[in-house]
Formats: C-alpha cells, sequence, structure tokens
C-alpha cells in the first residue's frame, strides 16, 4: 500500500462514505465528469430522477459497464457510489487488476453530525433511520477498506472539501539511490557536451553512463542545442538530440537522475516539452528532471528556419512554458486557468511518477532570476564564486520579494572543471584544449588543478548552499575521462 496523501492517475477510484459525506463534491473538484460514474446521476438518466429507486438495478448495471470499460482501456475512472457493500468493491478491486490500473479506495471521514445536516438540507433527504444504518456500519467498512488489499487507502475529510484542499500529487514510487549526494549533501551531475562516439554513438553513451554511475555522479544531463556551441566545438560536430538520447540512457541499468541543461523554450513548445520530460520519468521510473531557459543563440534559430524574439518576449515565454508544463502534470484531466496560461483541458498522459524538478537556467539578475524565485524548483548559476555570491544576493531578494523562503530555490551551477594528476599534466591538458584562447585564461575560467584543488572549491560551494554541481569536463571523450572527477567525488565523502 503506498502513503497515504498520495494517489496515482490514471486509476480505479472507488468512493466509501454514508450519504452527506462530501463524495461529490471531493471527487468534482479534482476530476473531470466524464472520469466520474455516479450511480445517482445514472438513476435520474435511466429513471425519472436521482432519487428513482425502482431504477437502482439499471443503474447500477449500467455503471458497473461504464467501469468495466474505462478500465479495460486504462482509463481513470471514479466510482461514485455509497461504496459500503465490500463485495461491490471487491468487484471493482478486480477489475482494477484485470486492466493494470492502481487500485484506490477513498474513505470519507466526515462527522455523523455534519452528514445528517447536509441531509436534512436536500430536496429529498436519505431516510434518517437509512442514514443512520450507514454510519454505523463505517467504522467496520474502514477496517475491511484497510484489509482487502488497495494499492491505495487515502482517508478524506469531507467536512474540507467544499472550501478546497491541496492537490493530490501522484504517488511516488522508491526514490532513486543517493549515490551522487556527498556527506555535505551535494550532488553531481554529469552534462554531457561533447559526443567524441566515433561509429557506436549507443554503445558510447551506454558507457559514459556506466563510467558515471561508477564515479559517484548522481546523474546525467545534456544540452539542448540544435548545433554544437563554439564554446564546447565546432558547429558540425554531433550533438543529438536531448530527449531522444536521455531515452536510451533510461534503459541503462543505473539510477542516474536524468534531463537537460537547459532546453530552450524558443524551440520547445511547453506543451511538448512537458510531453517529453512526463514521458522520460514514466520510462525512467520517476528520475527526470527539467532545466528550461529563454534561449540564447540566435543562429542555431536561423539555421533550423525558427523564430527568435526578442529578450523580453523571450521571458514571457518562459513563465508561461512553467505554468504551462506544471498544469499539464498535475492529476486530473480538468481545465486549467492561471496567471498566464489557459487550458481546456490538461490531459497529458503517461503522468510523471514524481514530481519533475524545474530549474530555471540564465542568470539575469532582473529578469531571470526573478522568475526563477517565484516558479522554479532550482536555479542554474556560474560556478565562478565571486560571480556566484552576487547573483546568489540577487537570487534571495527576489525570494523575498516573492514570499517565498530561499530554501525552496535548490541553488545548481554549471562547472568545466580541468583536474590533473600533478600539474604537469594540468599544463598538458591545458595546452591540448586552450585553441586560440590563452593558456593562463582558459585555465582561470576552467580552474584548472588537482584533485584537492576542486574538492576545496567544491566544499565552498556547498558552503554557500549550493547542492548540485553539473560538470561538463571540457575534454571528455569517453568513460576513461571520469577517473579524476572519481577521485574528486571520493574526497568529498
Amino acid at each position: 500500500m503506498r502513503a497515504e496523501g498520495t494517489i496515482p492517475d490514471p486509476a480505479l477510484v472507488v468512493l466509501v462514505g454514508p450519504s452527506g459525506c462530501g463524495k461529490s463534491t471531493w471527487a468534482a473538484a479534482r476530476y473531470l465528469a466524464r472520469e466520474i460514474v455516479s450511480s445517482d446521476q445514472l438513476r435520474a438518466i435511466v429513471g425519472s430522477g436521482e432519487h428513482d429507486l425502482d431504477a437502482s438495478a439499471d443503474a447500477f448495471a449500467l455503471l458497473d459497464q461504464i467501469v468495466s470499460a474505462r478500465a479495460r482501456r486504462g482509463l481513470t475512472v471514479v466510482v461514485d457510489t455509497l461504496g459500503l457493500d465490500q463485495d461491490k468493491r471487491l468487484d471493482y478491486l478486480a477489475l482494477a487488476r484485470r486492466g493494470g490500473l492502481p487500485a484506490v479506495a477513498v474513505v470519507f471521514g466526515t462527522s455523523g453530525e455534519l452528514c445528517r445536516q447536509r441531509n436534512r438540507a436536500r430536496d429529498i433527504p436519505v431516510p434518517a433511520a437509512v442514514l443512520a444504518a450507514q454510519l454505523r456500519r463505517l467504522p467496520t467498512v474502514r477496517e475491511q477498506v484497510t484489509a482487502e488489499g488497495w494499492d491505495v487507502v487515502l482517508h478524506a475529510d469531507g467536512g474540507e472539501v467544499a472550501t478546497g484542499t491541496a492537490p493530490i500529487r501522484p504517488a511516488a514510487p522508491e526514490r532513486v539511490s543517493q549515490a551522487g549526494l556527498t556527506d555535505g549533501g551535494l550532488e553531481f551531475i554529469l552534462q554531457i557536451s561533447r559526443f567524441d562516439w566515433g561509429d557506436d554513438p549507443a554503445s558510447w553513451l551506454r558507457s559514459v553512463a556506466v563510467s558515471a554511475a561508477e564515479a559517484g555522479f548522481g546523474g546525467i544531463a545534456l544540452m539542448d542545442h540544435l548545433l554544437q556551441i563554439p564554446q564546447v566545438g565546432r558547429a558540425w560536430d554531433p550533438i543529438p538530440e536531448p530527449w531522444v538520447t536521455l531515452g536510451l540512457l533510461a534503459g541503462a541499468d543505473n539510477d542516474l537522475r536524468l534531463g537537460t541543461l537547459v532546453s530552450p523554450v524558443t524551440f520547445r513548445p511547453a506543451g511538448v516539452l512537458a510531453k517529453a520530460a512526463a514521458t522520460l520519468d514514466a520510462l525512467s521510473g520517476g528520475r527526470a528532471f527539467c532545466g528550461i531557459g529563454a534561449g540564447w543563440w540566435e543562429r542555431e534559430h536561423s539555421g533550423f528556419g525558427l523564430p527568435f524574439p526578442p529578450a523580453a518576449e523571450r521571458l514571457d515565454m518562459l513563465e508561461s512554458a512553467i505554468e504551462t508544463m506544471r498544469a499539464l502534470w498535475q492529476p486530473g484531466t480538468k481545465p486549467y486557468s492561471g496567471d498566464r496560461v489557459r487550458l481546456p483541458e490538461t490531459t497529458c498522459y503517461p503522468r510523471p511518477l514524481t514530481p519533475i524538478q524545474i530549474i530555471v537556467g540564465g542568470n539575469g539578475e532582473k529578469r531571470t532570476l526573478a522568475i526563477a524565485a517565484r516558479l522554479g524548483d532550482g536555479c542554474n548559476l556560474p560556478s565562478d564564486l565571486a560571480v556566484l555570491d552576487v547573483k546568489l544576493a540577487a537570487l534571495r531578494a527576489h525570494c523575498a520579494r516573492a514570499g517565498r523562503d530561499p530554501a525552496e530555490v535548490a541553488v545548481t551551477v554549471l562547472d568545466t572543471p580541468v583536474i590533473g594528476r600533478d600539474r604537469e599534466h594540468v599544463a598538458g591538458i591545458v595546452e591540448r584544449l586552450r585553441g586560440r584562447t590563452g593558456a593562463a585564461a582558459f585555465a582561470r575560467r576552467h580552474h584548472a588543478g588537482l584533485v584537492p584543488d576542486h574538492a576545496a572549491r567544491y566544499r565552498e560551494l556547498a558552503a554557500r548552499g549550493v547542492r548540485t554541481v553539473f560538470v561538463a569536463p571540457p575534454g571528455l571523450a569517453g568513460p576513461g575521462d571520469l577517473s579524476l572527477m572519481a577521485d574528486v567525488i571520493g574526497a568529498l565523502r
């Protein structure tokens, strides 16, 4: 049984409680009308009204047919009846099993007095003796439900439903391995930005993923670009479509988190991005995250025939994208109306198995950091300590203006370290990789040094509240190039 307070979607949901306990109101606040199958409404369809008890047999026959059909198709269905009859509950539980749906029982703990009060206010009340009998049965029913084998048993307070409750989030599976966390709580994620994969791209990617897990990384991130960026390589160097590539890596035998750093809203429509991230989360067992940004490189847009709006418009798009994604990842399929976004429905399956972390990339102090402070789960900043201090101060000020605890916005950094065995090795790496950049400038940019130097620097980052370091080794050619980073991570444990 999953923990109380969580509920999967899609699912077969059976409401359990006496008349007047708030079942119908609870369901209507969370599900589309077509997902709810109500015995009262079906009596009105096959009989003269909701209270036409002579139509009950036909109404329940129709209800069972609808529930069976939706369960067979793997669709969410909410059974809005009293739910007090154990044989009927077990029938619905069996339907869920046959349809491969999670089986959910929602048991209402509304007080008897409130049920009676609501019943008296009805046009045609349930006879007092009948309601009293239902209330007497409830303790036994609760015990039965607990023992029946439901995947989720949720206890709802029908007294609170009318004024609204917090949305029920999808149930999370067992969390992934914490191998990427150091003793100080710092997580390392490998960002692969260059792909020297030769003639066998898939094998190269899998081998790097295996080595990353063995080195102590907690995840893999991919850039989201249409051309290789000049900071990394030549335009004709391979740079794969990230979400397809992450799908391949999701099949590897490890617990690595997977996502982008970052996907531009300029060529990733929010709804499509939400779909890709949710699918990756489902395929990987709840390991997806999503970096998102406003986009910055005009050339890749022009080369692929894509518009590149002005910065202010791109930042507007970023705000709307985050709102859209969160709306599409919530339970149910109801319409959504928010600050910037209106959706006629929020039908997006598969749903994420876990809440997907949204990391806002970009460090513009006036607008981008304000968006991260209000809407992001995380904010990706530069790893240079002096620059980081300035950006952190701006981020925390925006959090204060938004009335948000800064601790709710995870600080992440992108780091491109050059790590050597000794000074000579460091100098050789710098000379090999620097291109037309001066050796000293290149070394400063990449914090070139030995394992203890980088370990000390990462401790400084952790002391400033950084939670995740995205590591993009500039000379990564294959799995063997991760050994020294493994030593750095090991030194922090």
